[in-house]
């Protein structure tokens, strides 16, 4: 499609694209947005459908953006030229990003998970982070950014979690969205492919919780590991604590009695796969 000039903040394209940050509308459309223009490459390099680029009309000869808006034709697009006030109405900030994207979304069923490619993998590969119920995007964002800069494997999101493609969460991975393979399952789902996961990549299931737990420093991974991660506030549910091998904790030597979520995934992802380096 051909390139649009669009100067209104009441056009019914623009109007569209701000309808997004509604939880409803991307459910609907499959659609998501995407801030800044080194997330937008990111998405680009890494293969996902480009629907829309709205870019700053002050920008428009520079070559990233020629590349991505050719990269958006190619995905039977939309580019749009804009000025300051349709990026501020689209990204609602008083100074927002100069480009704006909007991709289809890529929510993966447990089911199409092959647990047995990752038992040939090596390194880092071999770990899938589960998160249950989790209920912050900014959390979830930092989780799957640092999921990406370990080099996991994946991400399943047990239950109600929050929405991976609200802007909170897309703003908080920074490009690594596109990066970490995201599955979606309820608890029963997971609980089965859990344990078909267990018998075919013999590795560990890892749960973090204080209830019976060692401290993580002693836990000596296998080839494989599978770390489950509870909600911001109760933690991991007892389901899920049964089904692990072992149940590790952080020592809190503080005053404070826990960590936020995402610096509790780091510090376990960092820890847990030194021994592969």
């Amino acid at each position: 499609m051909a390139e649009k000039l669009i100067t209104s903040p009441t056009n019914p394209i623009v109007k569209d694209i701000k309808a997004l940050e509604m939880r409803k509308r991307r459910k609907e459309t499959g659609l998501f947005l995407v801030e800044g223009l080194r997330s937008v490459i990111e998405g680009m390099e890494c293969g996902a459908t480009l629907k829309y680029i709205a870019y700053h009309t002050d920008i428009k000869q520079k070559d990233d953006v020629k590349r991505c808006v050719s990269y958006c034709n190619k995905c039977d697009g939309l580019a749009l030229e804009v000025n300051d006030i349709v990026l501020e109405k689209i990204s609602r900030k008083d100074n927002p990003q100069s480009v704006i994207g909007v991709f289809e979304q890529k929510t993966l069923s447990l089911k199409n998970l092959d647990i047995q490619s990752l038992k040939n993998k090596n390194d880092t590969s071999r770990c899938i982070v589960a998160l249950e119920q989790v209920r912050d995007p900014g959390n979830l964002g930092t989780i799957i950014r640092t999921i990406d800069a370990v080099g996991a494997n994946a991400v399943i999101l047990i239950g109600q979690c929050c929405d991976p493609y609200s802007i909170e969460a897309v703003r908080a991975t920074m490009g690594s969205l596109f990066s970490v393979p995201i599955y979606q399952a309820t608890l029963e789902e997971f609980k089965d492919w859990a344990k078909g996961w267990q018998e075919k990549t013999g590795g560990d299931i890892l749960g973090t919780t204080l209830q019976t737990s060692v401290d993580f420093r002693e836990v000596k991974p296998k080839s494989s590991v599978l770390l489950m991660m509870g909600n911001e506030q109760a933690g991991l549910s007892e389901d899920l604590r049964q089904i692990a091998t072992s149940c590790i904790r952080l020592p809190m030597n503080g005053r404070a009695d826990s960590l936020n979520l995402s610096v509790a995934t780091g510090v376990c992802l960092y820890a847990l796969l030194e021994p592969w380096k």
